[in-house]
């Protein structure tokens, strides 16, 4: 592990402040510790090398509260256990809590947070060793996954420079329920609705998300859901816990007698973030549940997709795991 500076932050503005003057005036990548569950793991492999690490576990934002619009708000630094557990979201967003209970293990959950979830980094066995090249670690290396071990990687949203997947469960159900994410930097605070929030790799694999170097998360709001929304989030891996999803479906449904009235679905596993195509929804809404339906929406959400040498096998997993998750949320009681 490389030698780095720890300092320990008591608000958000004294921890952006921090990274900051680090950044433009000493040159350093910072990183904010939190739970510490990827940061301390990837330092551990060299694959991170910040040059200061700012601890913001004193900050205030380990609440989850209600929004004046009947929504909840997140704190960037609730324990995943905590909201998995939390009594709102368990009765109003239970996708999320289902998605969040899925994924690690148990003493994970404990440590691992809301903001580091949503910036947790692919499972790529290149990206994560650094013996081998990795545009996404050293952009212009190459990417030795095409053509290379690719079975857990992306179909949808890859290019020339990276395949790598997303690997978080709590970021496809966030997707789902459209969630924004607050942010905090040097020069203010702006909220990014969470489509916007991921970056395809494009040319430029290294940048994962719109955070500007020094930036911090603060919260996470969910919008209010209408009545008679269901939701439900399905997870399809290689064994029943403790792993990474192959391809995963989070669902989330209006329905009014028996029709189905909005439709907002969410993939994970295949896609190299959150993967979400509104004109598979659109087929959804306005119509009765129905097996040609469901079929359709599945083909439109995975029309784009490019399978690589060892993962043709996921457009059809997929499939079957959406079409099975709204079959799943869609059932009359």
């Amino acid at each position: 592990m490389e030698m780095f500076q720890l300092r320990r932050a008591d608000d958000v503005a004294q921890a952006v402040n921090a990274a900051a003057y680090a950044e433009d005036r000493q040159g350093a990548p910072v990183r904010f510790l939190a739970g510490g569950t990827t940061l301390i793991d990837l330092m551990k492999l060299d694959v991170e090398r910040p040059g200061m690490v700012v601890d913001i576990n004193r900050l205030p934002l380990d609440r989850i509260e209600p929004t004046p619009e009947g929504g909840v708000r997140i704190g960037a630094t609730v324990r995943n256990a905590d909201l998995a557990h939390d009594p709102v979201i368990r009765e109003r967003y239970p996708v999320l809590s289902q998605a969040l209970l899925s994924g690690a293990s148990a003493q994970l959950r404990n440590m691992a947070t809301t903001g580091g979830n949503l910036l947790q980094r692919t499972r790529c066995v290149y990206f994560r060793d650094v013996a081998m090249p990795c545009n996404k670690r050293e952009p212009g290396s190459g990417c030795p996954a095409i053509g290379g071990y690719n079975r857990n990687l992306a179909v949808l949203g890859t290019s020339d420079a990276c395949i790598a997947s997303n690997p978080s469960d709590m970021n496809v159900a966030l997707m789902a329920l459209g969630a924004a994410i607050e942010i905090q930097g040097a020069d203010g605070a702006r909220t990014v609705g969470i489509d916007d929030f991921f970056l395809l790799p494009g040319d430029t694999p290294q940048r994962e998300t719109v955070l500007a170097p020094g930036e911090l998360i603060t919260h996470v709001t969910l919008p209010p859901l209408p009545a008679g929304t269901r939701s439900h989030y399905l997870k399809l891996r290689d064994r029943a816990s403790y792993e990474f999803a192959l391809a995963s479906a989070a669902v989330v449904v209006t329905m009014a007698n028996g029709s189905i009235k909005t439709a907002r679905v969410a993939m994970g596993g295949i896609g190299t973030r959150p993967w979400r195509v509104p004109s598979a929804e659109l087929l959804l809404a306005g119509g009765a549940p129905s097996a040609a339906v469901f079929e359709a929406a599945a083909r439109e959400l995975l029309r784009d997709a490019r399978p690589q040498s060892e993962n043709a096998f996921k457009i059809e997993l997929a499939r079957r795991c959406l079409v099975h998750a709204l079959n799943t949320v869609t059932a009359a009681d």
